[in-house]
């Protein structure tokens, strides 16, 4: 039995333990949160209670598979974004936080032009988990909001996270644009693969080792799926509209040239994250 192990006592030995595998210590009060079920300050209000061993066992057990590489948000099955809690597991990719200045400059491009909160139609191509979908409608909730998505799995945890979260989302199986043929759209945002194979090398074992590749990577140097949006989308679009992709850092001139060979006419505009590199293309036809 672990009769005198406390809550603090487990936190202190797991965030050593995660620390020596490579991992952030912060993890442990993460875990441990997620096992009590409960936020910063519940958790410091039992900082000093005894665990029960079931618990330990339980905390123990995560922190071990956290150290052997899987991500923290698979373990708890939820994350944090635009201020929402979003069901996640390895069908989907794990919502990052930069998404979410793709949804603040969609919304502010939107308004001027559009006017405020108009009932538009907006198209989220390879939806994922249904984050940039579900917080679209949401944030403008007069929009009439489509999802689509290959992955057969991430679908139906786009639908879960819909249906927690109370938004009408119309969610369609099918690759890109395909789904969403023959009618006319206002937006079109998504958040395609976008790695190029070549720079598998570079990434984090968590994340290669977890996180869905269907989701992760594209050919021709992870410009494939931009390039067959950009061939596919003029005859999809009314007039005026808006294109808001996420790209790869090093991809901006490459996706914008793409876009720009189909809608010469088109305001396009490369935006930089908080760190200063390359992570949103917009483009604003016909305004």
């Amino acid at each position: 039995m672990n009769k005198n192990k406390t809550v603090l006592e487990a936190l202190n030995w797991a965030s050593s333990f995660l620390t020596g595998h490579g991992r952030d210590a912060n993890a442990a009060r993460i875990l441990m949160q997620h096992l009590y079920d409960t936020d910063y300050t519940g958790l410091m209000m039992r900082i000093h209670e005894k665990m029960p061993e079931q618990k330990w066992k339980a905390f123990r057990q995560m922190a071990e598979e956290h150290a052997k590489g899987k991500p923290v948000q698979y373990i708890t099955g939820k994350e944090e974004f635009y201020g929402r809690t979003f069901h996640v597991d390895e069908s989907v990719l794990i919502p990052r936080p930069e998404t979410e200045e793709l949804i603040v400059g969609a919304i502010a491009r939107m308004k001027r032009i559009f006017g405020e909160n108009k009932e538009v139609k907006i198209a989220d191509i390879g939806t994922g988990s249904g984050i940039i979908a579900i917080t679209m409608k949401l944030e403008w909730p007069n929009a009439k909001v489509t999802a689509t998505d290959i992955s057969e799995a991430a679908l139906e945890t786009a639908k879960r996270n819909a249906r927690s979260l109370k938004a009408d989302i119309d969610f369609r199986l099918g690759d890109l644009t395909d789904p969403i043929a023959g009618e006319k759209w206002d937006v079109i945002l998504s958040n395609p693969p976008y790695i190029a194979y070549e720079e598998a090398g570079e990434m984090s074992d968590v994340v290669l080792d977890y996180e869905p590749h269907l989701a992760l990577f594209a050919e021709e140097d992870g410009l494939q799926f931009y390039r067959r949006m950009a061939e596919s989308l003029p005859d999809l679009l009314n007039r005026p509209a808006l294109i808001g992709v996420e790209i790869g850092y090093r991809q901006g001139e490459a996706v914008a040239d793409l876009f720009r060979s189909r809608f010469p006419d088109a305001q396009i505009e490369i935006v930089k994250d908080i760190n200063q590199k390359n992570r949103f293309v917009f483009c604003i036809i016909d305004v």
